[in-house]
């Protein structure tokens, strides 16, 4: 697996894209903004895109979906509960990210769920919580968090549709589903493993 990450959009939300290095098959996960730059690395990177996933419907992890899927072809995918927030996006919230072109998702994703790219598998974990259709995508060693588990933190569930209760229980699913050696990428902030975050992590410690 080759791994980018490209910090994008005025709330700095990480776009990951993830390349099988034998096929050269490759996918996205949440494009936030700053399309010229994500699309550019694409290039750069010469891998051809499958899939557009979005953990979660919030603007900053989604609004360059509409350029980035024109512009590569690729089918972008969401779980069902988010997918009104990337088809209608509020102009409030779209108007902190200085605005938010809707998109229609080709596919919709829900828990257990999987897709093949190339050699690798992305493995669908619905963790609700921060937004009712949040999910982490596991790829072999490798789980991408999104807003659900950040390094030493979680998502807020002060924002419509969230829920304390949820994370909380979708936080249990991850220390017992997930290896400890596995690595996390998180839609915020640095990389960290769940060794790490069950050890150092307080909202972890608390379950």
């Amino acid at each position: 697996m080759t791994l980018r990450t490209l910090v994008v959009g005025p709330l700095e939300a990480n776009c990951y894209i993830v390349g099988a290095e034998t096929s050269r098959e490759a996918l996205i996960i949440d494009p936030g903004g700053d399309a010229p730059r994500i699309l550019a690395a694409l290039e750069d990177a010469d891998l051809d895109i499958r899939y557009i996933f979005n953990t979660h419907g919030h603007v900053d992890h989604v609004a360059a979906n509409a350029e980035v899927k024109e512009a590569t072809g690729a089918e972008l995918i969401i779980h069902e509960a988010d997918r009104e927030m990337i088809e209608k996006p509020h102009s409030f919230w779209s108007s902190l990210v200085g605005g938010v072109e809707p998109s229609s998702p080709d596919l919709t994703m829900a828990d257990g769920d999987e897709f093949t790219v190339g050699e690798m598998t992305v493995q669908v974990i619905h963790t609700p919580g921060h937004s009712p259709g949040c999910v982490c995508l596991r790829i072999g060693d490798a789980i991408f968090t999104g807003d659900t588990l950040f390094a030493s933190s979680i998502g807020r569930t002060d924002l419509p549709g969230g829920s304390m209760a949820q994370l909380q229980q979708s936080l249990r699913r991850l220390r017992d589903e997930v290896p400890a050696e596995a690595a996390v990428y998180p839609g915020h902030r640095g990389p960290s493993t769940m060794a790490t975050e069950l050890r150092e992590n307080p909202y972890m410690q608390q379950l």
